[in-house]
Parts: C-alpha cells; sequence; structure tokens
C-alpha cells in the first residue's frame, strides 16, 4: 500500500529493506573481513583493529565455552561503553547464547529482579562493580562471576595510574569468580552457531512506566534494525564512519545506532565509559567523529559549555535523537555549532528499538518524530477501544507493523497477547499524524490527565510551551491525584535564571487553554533522569506521595 511518507524518503532511501538471513554475528566477520586493518574500536587512545576484536571475541568464546557457556544460555552484560562490552556481547552471540543486558548503575533490587526473570547463570562485571554482585548473588542463580577492569584496555601510562585513582576492590579469583583477561588466553575454535530466528538479547524496558519487562530480540529483529538504519544514512561511507559511543550500549538505542551500526559499517567506535561535557567535545576535536546519536540532555549539555565556540565540532555530519523530547530550540543551537544534522527519531525497546525518524537532508519539521523506517508501518487507533483507525491529525495510540518488532516478552504471555494484537505492537504513546505522513507524540498513554473540566490533558503540549520560556531549561508536567477535583496539573521546572511562580503561569495563559494551565508549580536543582536522558515522571510522582 502507498504510504504518505514514502515521497518524502530521500533519493536512495528504499521503501523496503532486503536483509540477510544471517544471524547478527556476521556483521562482525564481515568487516574484519573487509577492514581487517581498520580501528574498530578507540578507548582512550588505545585502537583495536577489526581483525584484533575478532580475535578477542573467538578467544572469548572459547573461554565461555569451557565455562559452559553454549546455546541458550543467558549471560548478563554489567558493562558501561568499553572494548569490553563489544567483545562480551558479540562472544556470547557466536556460541548461541543470549545476552542479558543490565545497567551498570542498577542498585541490588533491580538487578535481582532482572537476573532471576532471566534465568541468568553467567554474569560479566567490573571490578568496580563487583562488591554489588557479590551481595546480590546468594539471591540469583549465578554461577559465573567473570570480572574486567577498564585498566585492562586502556594505553599505557593510563593504565597504571588508573587503579590509583579508581581505588579498584581487591578481587579473590576462585571458584565461580574468573578473570576476563585469563578467559583469553587459551585459543579454541569456536563457529558461530545463532540462527537468524533465535533468541539474541534480553532487553529490560528502562521502568520509566513501571515494572522492567524483558524484550524478547531475535538475531533477525537486530539485524533489520541495524540495517534499516544504515539505509537512513544516505551520505555514509563504509569502512570510513566514525562514531562517537556516547550513549550507553547496554540500552538498546545506543546498541543499535552507535555499536551494531558501527560494526556492520565497519565504522571507528569512540567508545566513552561515561558522559562528561568536556572530554566529549575534546574527543570530538580530537578523533572527528561523523556520526553522534545521543539524546536531546546530551546535545543540550554541549550546546551550554561555556567554551564551546573554542571547539571544532564540524567534523560531525549527522546524528539521530532519540529517547525524549527534542526541544526545537536545542536542535537549532547544536546545528548551528556543528554544521551537522539533528534530527528527531522514536523508537522503543520492542521494536529493536528505532521505527520513525526525519529524514538526514530531506524534508526535516521540528517537533516531529519523523516518518516510519522502510519496511515499517504505523497506524493510530482510538484510545478507548484500539480497533478504529481515527481521522487525519486526530490523537490516538501508535501501532507498528515491521520486522524489527519484538517476539514478545519474556515470561509474560499475557502482556505480549496485549501488546501485539493482529501482527501490530501496541506503543502505548499517544500521537497524531499530518498530511504529509509526518508522526508527532502527543504523549503516553499511561500520562493522560483527566482535568477537573473533564477534558483530556497532554502533558507534552504544556512541556513543549514551557520550553520556550526563555528563564526554563527543563520541565516535566504531571497530574496529582485529587479526591475532589480528578486530578490537578503540576509542573516541576529547573530554571536558567530566576522566575517566579506567577510569571509562569501568565507566560502559559496566553499560550494554553485554561484548563491547561498548571495550577501548582515547583522549582527543582534538577529533575531525576534514565541513564539515557529520560525524565522519569514516575519518581516525581513518588516523591510527591511522600511530600
Amino acid at each position: 500500500m502507498e504510504r504518505p511518507w514514502y515521497k518524502f524518503y530521500e533519493e536512495g532511501v528504499p521503501k523496503e529493506v532486503d536483509c540477510p538471513k544471517v544471524p547478527l554475528t556476521k556483521f562482525l566477520e564481515e568487516s574484519a573481513f573487509k577492514f581487517p586493518n581498520h580501528t574498530a574500536c578507540l578507548f582512550f587512545g588505545k585502537q583495536i583493529t577489526y581483525s584484533e576484536l575478532a580475535k578477542q571475541v573467538s578467544l572469548l568464546a572459547g573461554g565461555l565455552k569451557r565455562l559452559g557457556i553454549k546455546k541458550g544460555s543467558r549471560v548478563s552484560i554489567h558493562l558501561p561503553n568499553c572494548p569490553q562490552f563489544v567483545i562480551s556481547f558479540y562472544a556470547v552471540l557466536k556460541l548461541g547464547g543470549i545476552v542479558v543486558q543490565t545497567n551498570p548503575l542498577f542498585v541490588e533490587r533491580e538487578l535481582t529482579h532482572i537476573l532471576n526473570d532471566s534465568g541468568a547463570e553467567t554474569i560479566i562485571t567490573l571490578d568496580l562493580l563487583y562488591p554489588r554482585i557479590t551481595k546480590v548473588k546468594e539471591e540469583t542463580s549465578l554461577k559465573n562471576i567473570i570480572v574486567t577492569s577498564i585498566k585492562d584496555f586502556l594505553p599505557f601510562p593510563l593504565s597504571i595510574l588508573y587503579p590509583l585513582k579508581a581505588h579498584p576492590p581487591k578481587i579473590k579469583f576462585k571458584a565461580g569468580v574468573k578473570k576476563f583477561s585469563r578467559l583469553l588466553k587459551r585459543e579454541e575454535e569456536t563457529e558461530s552457531v545463532g540462527n537468524p530466528e533465535d533468541i539474541a538479547l534480553f532487553q529490560y524496558t528502562g521502568g520509566t512506566t513501571g515494572t522492567s519487562k524483558g524484550v524478547i530480540l531475535t538475531h533477525s529483529n537486530l539485524v533489520v534494525n541495524t540495517i534499516q538504519t544504515a539505509s537512513w544514512l544516505i551520505d555514509k561511507t563504509p569502512g570510513e564512519e566514525v562514531i562517537l559511543a556516547v550513549i550507553p550500549f547496554f540500552h538498546v538505542y545506543g546498541m543499535t545506532t552507535a555499536m551494531n551500526l558501527g560494526i556492520y559499517l565497519g565504522s571507528t567506535l569512540i567508545l566513552v565509559p561515561k558522559f562528561e561535557t568536556e572530554q566529549v567535545l575534546k574527543l570530538i576535536q580530537k578523533y572527528k567523529p561523523t556520526l553522534f546519536p545521543g539524546v536531546p540532555a546530551i546535545y543540550m549539555a554541549l550546546n551550554e559549555h561555556p567554551n564551546v565556540t573554542r571547539y571544532n565540532l564540524k567534523s560531525i555530519k549527522a546524528c539521530i535523537s532519540g529517547a525524549a523530547p527534542l526541544p526545537t530550540p536545542v536542535k537549532e543551537r547544536f546545528e548551528s555549532l556543528t554544521g551537522a544534522k539533528l534530527v528527531e527519531g522514536y523508537g522503543l525497546s520492542e521494536a529493536s528499538p528505532v521505527t520513525h525518524a526525519n529524514p538526514i537532508k530531506g524534508l526535516n519539521k521540528p517537533g516531529s518524530i519523523g516518518i516510519p523506517f522502510p519496511g515499517t508501518d504505523a497506524l493510530i487507533v482510538d484510545i478507548e477501544t484500539g480497533t478504529h483507525e481515527v481521522s487525519l491529525g486526530e490523537p490516538g495510540e501508535l501501532l507498528i507493523r515491521g520486522p524489527q518488532v519484538m517476539k514478545g516478552y519474556w515470561n509474560m504471555e499475557e502482556e505480549t497477547e496485549h501488546t501485539i494484537r493482529d501482527g501490530w505492537l501496541y506503543t502505548g504513546d499517544i500521537v497524531k499524524m499530518d498530511e504529509d505522513g509526518y508522526f508527532y507524540i502527543v504523549d503516553r498513554k499511561k500520562e493522560l490527565i483527566l482535568s477537573a473540566s473533564g477534558f483530556n490533558v497532554y502533558p507534552r503540549e504544556i512541556e513543549e510551551v514551557l520550553y520556550t520560556h526563555p528563564k526554563i531549561k527543563e520541565a516535566a508536567v504531571v497530574g496529582i491525584p485529587s479526591e475532589e477535583r480528578g486530578e490537578v496539573i503540576k509542573a516541576f521546572i529547573v530554571l536558567k535564571e530566576s522566575a517566579t511562580e506567577e510569571e509562569i503561569k501568565d507566560f502559559c495563559k496566553e499560550r494554553l487553554a485554561k484548563y491547561k494551565v498548571p495550577e501548582i508549580i515547583e522549582f527543582k536543582d534538577s529533575l531525576p533522569k534514565s541513564i539515557i536522558g529520560k525524565v522519569l515522571k514516575r519518581v516525581l510522582l513518588e516523591q510527591e506521595k511522600h511530600s
């Protein structure tokens, strides 16, 4: 069926993608064959070529095999962006294992839930995080703890200085506790055993709306979404791109748009374990990345650095921003500093994750998440029943259909049946579409506010108005339950400079219907966020309950 968005595809972007029926590990094998001496990973000055990376993956796969890891084994990767992450990810998949992504910032409760739910018996972690793993070991099925250190892949003299600065704990390597570097010492012949339809990944949802669920993604899901993303980047040259990998790989967005995309294109990955504004500016100037996937909070921080104009950022060609709404002023400022195209996109863990983006050089509509990716269909249905397509321009729930859509949720059959119906993924996001086929996020279904007047209020609409106030840096709007009046609208605001509650309300009154104007405004020093910069509204609501 001809969709309105097809006419806005840039020249060279296909309507469908022709994806090979191969496991994800094929990307690394092919890049190691085509670009053996090209730098695959760059980590604080240390360079690892594609042939070296493929060799390290084979060695670790052999070490894991000796520990009993085989097809179907679940292995948790509990690391920041570093060479060990890339090596571990592809080594587990090479054996036919299933990667279980775990955020290194997770506390014991979150770790215990994911390890138990997934059934992971092996975890690969940092020495700095080892004490946390020992605390949860007895409550989980963990049998193997594999420990590495950031210094293991640092160049001299940083490898010597690192322990003096970081103070990692002393670890006794005994039964059940293995040293990552020792698993790389012995060669053992290993062949990729993955099948395209095998499960490759358990990606646990971020928990921004409640209980974290294990999204089941196959090799085929990840292969196709990587190729879809690559097809969107019309101005790319395999073997020549340099990707600034700031967005964490343990998040599905970073895994696809930085790591897997980089390996597929034979790119150099600049690995950044922790975002620090000035360090990232220095890396851009020194290593000249061409692609820089990220989130609005990252671009905002770079824009606002007092010395940003002293750095040469002109190497960057394209950036796809995801995970949170991209404010227009942030987009415009970053583009003026870099000359790059910064476009907003959209995705979710359940779709590997990318489904929409604005064209890189084509028609770009600020405030829009863009148009569906090649091979991806989208539909908007009524919020109440989810069965009737809404009229053009009307808000409704976004449905996605495409080869990147998950197999389901792990151990949650009922939730899977509710989320995937007749081949369509029900996203829970409320959107509208214009006559050109460009989509706009209105809000999350679960975050709708029922105002005292009986009208539905979309927090995002209010937030977008607040972001245009020159004194406001960040804003989040929620509905506070009220027995007498349904829900009261409250705005949490981080200021750039001093402002009063009345000043903000007057500003809103000029731009919003009366029933949409926040009744309560609370100024805060910062807003709680996930690791990728998504504002955690449930945390704000929990804080509100206990205040």
